[in-house]
């Protein structure tokens, strides 16, 4: 009995007591306690390195990102560049005459060659003499030499200007048939145009252009015309730049 007593006593006790309740909320202080002192247990651990695992995949998306975003940029700088090259061409090529005369050569001087009495030679004559040495047969020698020289001068062929005129043909975006880009623009026919080779160029993003070159004549053929003409088919072209202009 005495000790049946006692154990009732000790649970009546137990009864009174509030921390047996309370268990999870001590046991809860005490790991944080322990975790400040010590760090963090295992499973933090795990969260932490499951959490670096997933910083690890953003930092690698985020680099790709820069050097897409590098890329990128370095096309747009190249395509800033051609076209500051094109405006300076375009700019040279306003401030040179349009005409494409060719500057008259210089004439030689007039050499004088003295008759020889008693000459049989031709050549030996005097054509711009005084008016005292030249007789009858002199200014007759003389005429029939300045025509022959007119009419020789005559059948001669005149000098055609030409020049040679390398195009930037774009179109709106890859999708554009090429070929049939090409096909239009060599269906521009003109007098004094003549077409050559062409090649494709990228340009970026999956677009080439069609670089095209051609021999025209000047008084005939002038780079506004061609601009026009094919600028006319806008299912194809974007734009028609000049990027070469050499006199022939």
């Amino acid at each position: 009995m005495p000790k049946q007593s006692t154990i009732m006593s000790g649970l009546e006790c137990l009864a009174a007591e509030n921390i047996w309740f309370d268990k999870n909320r001590y046991d809860e202080a005490e790991r944080r306690f322990y975790e400040g002192v010590n760090g963090p247990c295992t499973q933090s651990h795990q969260q932490s390195s499951s959490h670096a695992g997933g910083d690890q995949e953003l930092i690698s998306r985020m680099r790709s990102l820069e050097l897409e975003n590098q890329s990128l940029h370095q096309v747009v700088e190249e395509m800033r560049a051609a076209l500051q090259k094109l405006e300076s061409r375009v700019a040279v090529l306003e401030r040179s005459p349009s005409t494409g005369a060719v500057p008259c050569a210089k004439a030689a001087p007039v050499q004088q060659v003295k008759v020889e009495n008693g000459g049989d030679d031709d050549d030996d004559l005097d054509l711009f003499g005084s008016d005292e040495e030249e007789d009858a047969e002199a200014a007759r020698i003389r005429q029939e030499r300045l025509d022959a020289y007119a009419a020789k001068k005559a059948k001669k062929p005149a000098l055609i200007a030409k020049s040679s005129i390398l195009l930037d043909v774009k179109p709106w975006d890859d999708e554009t048939d090429m070929a049939k880009l090409e096909e239009c623009v060599r269906s521009v026919q003109a007098d004094g145009l003549l077409w050559g080779a062409s090649k494709l160029v990228p340009v970026g993003y999956g677009i080439k252009k069609l670089q095209i070159n051609c021999v025209v004549e000047d008084d005939k053929v002038g780079t506004d015309m061609l601009e026009e003409e094919i600028i006319k088919f806008e299912d194809y072209v974007q734009s028609v730049d000049v990027a070469a202009f050499n006199k022939i």
